[in-house]
């Protein structure tokens, strides 16, 4: 099983982003079902919601892609570990109580991300790749 880890990784890694993204692109567009199930769109720059809805798409798309993965889950991580104590945990402690189950996963998901890195499937391999051709040789 552990040769199937990096792919094992990356399939999570584009998974949850996939999940993400979506989440920032019905909130911000209005479009699969809309901000929490509506048709509505989040107003353009309102805060936090919009700011955090483009949080998500961007993100999402860049940790989905695997590039610059580490950084955009940890951004992806920090917010939701905003939207979690912000948002819900105020109104009770345990997520169950506080409907902030998807904040909490979503955090830790993208703080595993950040931490395991990207797996396999990620441009960031490409990216690297490519730099590390393109250096000259120095004496």
């Amino acid at each position: 099983m552990e040769q199937f880890r990096p792919y094992g990784i990356g399939l999570f890694r584009i998974v949850v982003s996939l999940l993400f993204a979506m989440h920032g692109a019905a909130s911000i567009f209005g479009i699969l079902g809309g901000a929490r199930g509506t048709a509505a769109a989040i107003p353009f720059g309102q805060w936090p919601g919009w700011w955090a809805a483009a949080i998500q798409l961007v993100g999402g798309v860049l940790v989905l892609l695997g590039l610059g993965t580490r950084w955009a889950a940890l951004l992806c991580s920090g917010s939701m570990a905003y939207a979690y104590f912000v948002v819900h945990q105020p109104t009770a402690l345990i997520p169950l109580k506080n409907g902030g189950e998807l904040a909490a996963l979503f955090c830790w998901s993208f703080f595993l991300v950040a931490i395991l890195g990207p797996g396999k499937l990620a441009l960031d391999a490409v990216v690297g790749a490519y730099r590390h051709k393109s250096r000259p040789l120095t004496a």
